[in-house]
């Protein structure tokens, strides 16, 4: 089982218009040579800027770097908005694509027309879709994603349970046959420790915050192995704790606590330990 990591730009990049597009600041390429230095495969993120398109594709092109597109729903009809996204990303091949879906807010009924379209349209663009478990999104609880995949089988998942850890007010200690579900129809894993009262620990290397890191590489390493068991060849994870919004910073001064590139670096490379630890299990499990 290989793991492949990927790098957000989430840090790197401006966000503009509805979709909501990355524009690329000048020295970019500085940022892909480091990214592809540090070991990463691909770089995960949403769309460019139409204007930049070629740029991109010349950075993904030099680096040699796959590429994980996201989209994000918006507007009121997020079905509409699902499809011109994807269609538009497909023209990039990425390795697959991560979306955030729909409204929390929306009605049950809704959620599942919606879901039902977006399967068809993954359907026809022939590129693997994973829906995040993200706040203010569809699947924006354990109980309710488990809702929407008992009626759909094709539905995938992206595994940020750190979200889930935030609404819930919770590690999910009362969710663990949903837990189980949700891992066993992940594709991919976004890596960021969330904890009872928000999605992501001050530094998940301090060891006041070692329950929460056991917890959550608890759920990847099923899902490593669930990946194996499915016949995956590979297991994708793309370390995504966030710049100042996300990460603390000292009072007054907006310092962020942690030099972000090392702690997402650092969780990269204990995924990978994990993995491997995953898979020697899953073998020796079956003989």
């Amino acid at each position: 089982m290989r793991v492949l990591r990927f790098k957000s730009l989430w840090e790197y990049v401006g966000f503009e218009g509805s979709p909501l597009a990355i524009r690329m600041p000048a020295d970019i390429g500085t940022t892909f040579e480091r990214i592809a230095r540090a070991g990463y495969q691909g770089v995960e993120c949403p769309l460019p800027v139409a204007d930049q398109e070629p740029l991109f594709r010349q950075l993904l092109r030099e680096y040699g770097l796959s590429y994980i597109a996201q989209v994000l729903t918006d507007g009121p009809d997020h079905a509409t908005s699902f499809d011109l996204q994807v269609k538009r990303a497909s023209a990039f091949e990425p390795f697959f694509i991560v979306s955030q879906s729909g409204k929390d807010s929306d009605s049950p009924e809704r959620q599942l027309a919606f879901f039902e379209r977006a399967l068809q349209t993954e359907a026809e663009i022939g590129i693997p879709v994973a829906h995040e478990t993200h706040r203010g999104r569809a699947l924006y609880t354990p109980w309710h994603a488990a809702y929407l995949l008992g009626r759909l089988e094709r539905l995938k998942l992206n595994a940020d349970f750190s979200h889930w850890c935030c609404v819930a007010e919770s590690l999910l200690e009362e969710h663990e046959e949903r837990m189980t579900l949700a891992c066993r129809r992940s594709l991919h894993i976004h890596g960021r420790i969330g904890h009872r009262e928000g999605p992501q620990v001050a530094d998940p290397r301090a060891p006041e915050y070692g329950y929460e890191l056991s917890v959550h590489e608890g759920w990847w390493k099923r899902v490593v192995m669930e990946r194996i068991s499915q016949g995956a060849e590979a297991v994708t994870f793309t370390p995504e704790f966030g710049p100042p919004g996300y990460m603390p910073t000292l009072p007054y001064t907006k310092q962020p606590i942690a030099d972000l590139w090392e702690l997402n670096l650092w969780m990269a490379d204990r995924f990978e330990r994990l993995a491997g630890e995953a898979a020697a299990e899953w073998k020796e499990e079956r003989g």
